[in-house]
């Protein structure tokens, strides 16, 4: 069991979380765990719990909730963390694996000074963070004196992760970051230099200065005094058009996709598309997809995957796509002449896919599939032979954010995998798969990545070739058969599955990791808004986030389309446009300037893949209210019942029904609003018996 300080204070086994409620134990927990191992003073503790007014009886009322917690461990089966009674106070004894808090901060002091491993390390350590601190536990002490020191510390984490990147030329990237984190933290200097820096170096003269003019009218009314001297020198700069310019480093590590079939480029772009960087301000910080192609440096230059058939790897550390030193780089950490050399034979580098800026929530599905792959490299510690790769499954509904955990954990594992990254997409946008044989033919002309010989291997020292371990997102599969054939050409390494299907047959046969990713918990979505609107907006109104986050089925598409809709009218009351939205969902959960981003239009492609008479029952499933059984749909549908159980399997497989337990099923609130939506427009109203229709075959071409 561990506790959860970085966020609600919570307990978890790792698979399950307990929230505790807001009470006087919780603050008392509270207490001894923001100082892990210590005697914390019985007057600290009686001050923590009870404020300034403290009750007469407060002495044996502490004792009371000493006990109170104790039971509570019991409960858990946390006994070896009880609670222990010293001369003058009490302590809870913690460690890295017991409480969050210690593992936060050994991997910070892992990563400092850890060279390449150091951005993986901070990340992995900053994913730990859930939210806004300590949300229930009533304490005006703890929030006062504890919260800050907290946030200061994650702060910290979040300037050297920036600092790696723009050391590294990844100044786009990291902007989403920065926007967030300036805006939750308006008078931080170190963070705004880094956003005006950034901002300056990818040809955004007018917004860097003008976020020093923000910073300095926000310490002048607030604190009455003037930016630091950092800040004053970094305008000067900028004005005169001496700060650094041109074209960004090329980063050490980056993800690429390959262009085939009208595949889209990090998912079906329908179905899962992405919000914008903040400076385009339909977009928004807690975006859980990657920016398509279109929002690359090369896809802005009107290049697409076609015109750019070369597409990159992840590059090796400390130099550029053609394996030249970067500029900044020592000769440590600059890969040797034959290495480089090598790299500059290869094709010029396509375009690259982003990092998925300030991805939001999924911590427990990023935790193990980081855990599973971390060791791919290792061979049969990992459940591998050594040759054969390690393989994942990631399934769920449209809209559910598969491809983002994919790249998400791609890159907090980049350091395992020298052969690099690539996304290869499997199906086009109408969901027929692509076929095996020209996906094989894409996959073989890029593998093995990275450091590659004449013939395509590595020589080890003794002149042998042997591939690098590389990393193979296979993006939209939609049969087994897709991924079997590709196996047979992998080298070591590891395949990340995305579909919005089972691939139930898959399973049995190669016992892949299997991730299923259904909406997000409350706490999820209401994280992802915050992230976005800042902790202010959204405390003020949270009876209206929690009303936006239920309309929108707590689905991370519906989510970012509302986060980006109010991100561009900051003087929108949430409740107000929640009762907006409520006048005709989902039809309004759509961005105008970028049909991508659309619920409707989602939903509707997924149901464009289904056959006609399955979508049909479908449609006529969202008629029944509340749970889905068996009997029900035979009843809705005019069919028997051994058909209606095979009807609904299917629409379990393909993500548009979730368990709930044996024999029943329930439909997302917000597909079933769709899926009445679509039967009103279509005029559809009378119901008719369904044939359940046959299974679909493996299209054409996918072998």
């Amino acid at each position: 069991m561990r506790f959860q300080l970085l966020g609600p204070l919570s307990i978890t086994d790792g698979r399950d979380m307990v929230v505790l409620p807001p009470s006087k134990p919780t603050s008392l927990l509270a207490a001894l765990l923001v100082r892990p191992g210590e005697v914390v003073p019985v007057s600290r503790l009686r001050q923590a719990v009870w404020g300034e007014e403290q009750p007469a009886t407060a002495k044996a009322a502490l004792q009371s909730c000493v006990l109170r917690l104790r039971r509570l461990f019991a409960k858990y089966d946390i006994e070896e963390q009880s609670v222990v009674a010293v001369a003058g106070g009490y302590l809870l004894p913690a460690d890295h694996d017991t409480l969050d808090l210690l593992h936060f901060r050994r991997l910070t002091e892992q990563a400092d000074g850890a060279g390449e491993a150091e951005l993986p390390l901070l990340r992995t350590a900053l994913g730990l963070w859930r939210g806004p601190l300590l949300t229930n536990v009533p304490s005006d002490l703890l929030h006062r004196d504890e919260v800050p020191r907290l946030v200061e510390e994650r702060l910290r984490a979040v300037e050297r992760v920036c600092e790696i990147q723009l050391a590294r030329g990844r100044g786009r990237e990291v902007l989403v970051d920065l926007w967030e984190a300036t805006r939750a933290h308006p008078q931080h200097e170190g963070l705004t230099a880094q956003l005006m820096r950034a901002l300056y170096r990818v040809g955004r003269q007018n917004e860097a200065l003008a976020e020093y003019r923000r910073i300095r009218t926000h310490l002048r009314d607030e604190l009455g005094i003037d930016p630091g001297a950092e800040l004053q020198r970094l305008e000067l700069s900028i004005l005169r058009g001496d700060a650094p310019r041109g074209p960004e480093i090329e980063p050490a590590a980056r993800l690429a996709v390959t262009a085939g079939s009208g595949a889209s480029t990090a998912s079906n772009a329908s179905a899962e598309p992405s919000v914008q960087p903040p400076a385009q301000p339909a977009g928004g910080p807690a975006a859980d997809q990657p920016s398509t192609v279109a929002d690359t440096p090369a896809g802005r230059a009107g290049h697409s995957p076609a015109e750019d058939p070369g597409t990159e790897c992840l590059a090796p550390a400390g130099t550029t796509a053609h394996g030249e030193p970067a500029p900044g780089t020592t000769a440590a950490s600059t890969p040797p002449a034959g290495r480089a050399a090598r790299a500059r034979r290869r094709p010029a580098p396509g375009p690259r896919l982003p990092y998925v800026p300030g991805f939001t929530g999924r911590s427990r599905e990023t935790a193990d599939l980081v855990a599973h792959l971390s060791g791919a490299a290792g061979g049969s510690d990992n459940g591998t032979d050594g040759t054969a790769p390690l393989l994942a499954l990631i399934s769920g509904g449209p809209g559910m954010g598969k491809t983002a955990l994919a790249l998400h954990v791609a890159h907090l594992v980049a350091d395992r995998y020298p052969g690099g990254a690539i996304v290869l997409p499997m199906s086009g946008p109408d969901g027929t798969a692509r076929p095996t044989a020209d996906a094989a033919a894409a996959l073989r002309a890029l593998l093995p990545c990275g450091d590659t010989g004449d013939n395509g291997d590595t020589a080890n020292a003794e002149g042998a070739s042997e591939p690098e371990p590389c990393l193979v997102i296979l993006d939209d599969v939609v049969h087994p058969d897709q991924v079997r054939e590709l196996l047979d050409t992998m080298s070591p390494g590891a395949v990340v599955v995305t579909s919005r299907l089972g691939l139930a047959a898959l399973v049995a046969t190669h016992c892949p990791m299997v991730l299923q990713l259904g909406a997000l918990s409350p706490r999820e979505s209401r994280a992802l808004l915050t992230a976005v609107l800042g902790r202010d907006r959204v405390a003020a109104e949270a009876g209206a986030a929690r009303t936006l986050a239920e309309l929108c089925g707590h689905v991370p598409l519906a989510l970012r389309i509302v986060a980006a809709r109010l991100l561009t009218r900051p003087r929108t009351r949430l409740a107000d446009y929640a009762e907006w939205l409520r006048r005709d969902l989902p039809a309004r959960l759509a961005l105008p300037d970028d049909p991508r981003m659309s619920v409707p239009l989602a939903l509707d492609g997924a149901l464009g893949r289904l056959p006609a008479p399955l979508a049909d029952a479908y449609l006529r499933l969202a008629r029944l209210h509340g749970r889905i059984t068996a009997p029900a749909t035979a009843g809705a549908l005019a069919i028997p019942e051994t058909e209606a159980e095979e009807l609904l399997e299917r629409l379990l497989d393909h993500g548009l029904l979730e368990d709930d337990q044996p024999g029943t099923l329930w439909m997302n609130e917000l597909f079933r609003a769709h899926a009445l939506y679509r039967t009103a427009r279509n005029g559809d109203d009378v119901p008719r018996a369904v044939t359940t229709p046959a299974r679909r075959a493996l299209p054409s071409g996918a072998t």
